[in-house]
């Protein structure tokens, strides 16, 4: 019995989270051992009674681990456990650490910047337009987008970042082969097909409730550089995420509201308690730029604009065809939005999406009435 798969098999058995099992550890010495106590040695250990005694010393006979493997073979999951080197080195700073995670698709390396965007599951319009732009920039900053692929919020950010080419991790509440809601599983593949991934804390088929979803929070929070809300009223789940975010020394960004949005109260509220004001992803960014080891994405590299001559040059600093367009009318002084449209014959709405992407790269900076300008240093 190794490390491994003890916490493979701890984390089946019902009723044993982060903190019993460091508790047992220590008792015993390590993991592995706790499985081989008698369920008269298990009791003796602060916090676990008769039952839990007993579910612990009868696994070999009820946690249905060799299905568990085979399940997990099956559906492509690869399980990491906290005795993994591969396991998510920001989740290791958590007090109450997850004993495995189910992953389905690819996680990032940990030393990218990921942004936790969580908010109302009953977003308004607003919000749907504030989650897009800000999922969208984020994604052009080079940030992976985490979030718990609920209604609202959740999916509009994990679809706009796959739309935008990026990369997304959605956290279930549930196990990965019951994915919750079910109109959300094409989402899920999607995240998958485009090199984010769909990961969870708890065994395959277990079923979401009330309690699993906040425990779902703290990974999201966790694995975060930061936690953003969009949206959020007095007792939504996304102020529980924020909350976690808090207690695990990460920043908190909240997107101010209407006064009069009961939507708006939990956003505004976690402005006034000091969370940063956040109306662009600028507002982010700033935040990190002087933080030890934050190393910003390569695709905001300062490039003085006299090297930027020709077209040699846009495959340097890897603009595709279009973006080399903008850069070459720029050259000769800030333009509209509009004369952009025209002169490069680029759709309004895929040139927008464009500058935008350009804006976090630092290439151009818009100026007062929708006009763009090339930076002079590209800074």
């Amino acid at each position: 019995m190794t490390d491994r798969e003890a916490y493979i098999i701890l984390n089946i058995i019902s009723g044993i989270g982060p903190a019993r099992v460091r508790s047992l550890s220590e008792h015993f010495g390590s993991v592995a051992q706790i499985l081989d106590a008698s369920k008269k040695e298990l009791k003796t250990v602060d916090g676990i009674g008769e039952t839990l005694a007993e579910a612990i010393s009868s696994w070999k006979s009820d946690s249905n681990y060799e299905a568990e493997m085979k399940l997990t073979e099956k559906a492509g999951v690869e399980i990491i456990t906290l005795a993994d080197e591969d396991y998510p080195a920001p989740l290791k700073e958590v007090h109450d650490a997850p004993l495995c995670l189910y992953v389905r698709g690819r996680l990032p390396s940990w030393n990218e910047p990921m942004l936790g965007i969580v908010g109302s599951r009953r977003i308004t319009n607003y919000g749907k337009s504030m989650a897009e732009h800000l999922s969208r920039s984020a994604v052009y900053a080079g940030w992976t987008v985490v979030s718990g692929l609920a209604y609202g919020t959740d999916a509009v950010a994990h679809k706009t970042a796959v739309d935008s080419g990026g990369r997304t991790i959605a956290v279930l509440g549930g196990g990965l082969a019951r994915i919750f809601p079910q109109e959300h599983i094409p989402l899920a593949k999607s995240i998958i097909e485009k090199d984010g991934a769909v990961i969870s804390e708890f065994p395959m088929e277990f079923s979401p409730n009330r309690r699993s979803f906040p425990m779902r929070n703290r990974i999201i929070s966790g694995l975060s550089k930061g936690v953003l809300v969009i949206e959020a009223g007095t007792t939504s789940g996304a102020l529980i995420t924020a909350k976690f975010a808090l207690e695990q020394n990460r920043l908190v960004f909240a997107v101010p509201g209407q006064a009069d949005n009961p939507q708006a109260r939990g956003c505004n509220a976690l402005i006034r308690q000091g969370a940063k004001l956040t109306e662009n992803f600028e507002d982010i960014i700033e935040e990190f730029e002087f933080l030890p080891e934050f190393a910003p994405s390569s695709n905001l590299k300062i490039i003085d604009d006299k090297d930027v001559t020709d077209e040699k040059d846009n495959v340097a600093l890897k603009l595709d065809e279009d973006e080399g367009k903008i850069i070459a009318l720029l050259k000769n002084g800030d333009a509209s939005a509009d004369s952009l449209a025209g002169d490069t014959g680029i759709s309004t709405g895929k040139l927008l999406s464009l500058l935008m992407k350009m804006e976090m790269k630092k290439l151009i900076s818009q100026l007062p009435g929708k006009r763009f300008s090339l930076n002079k240093n590209f800074s």
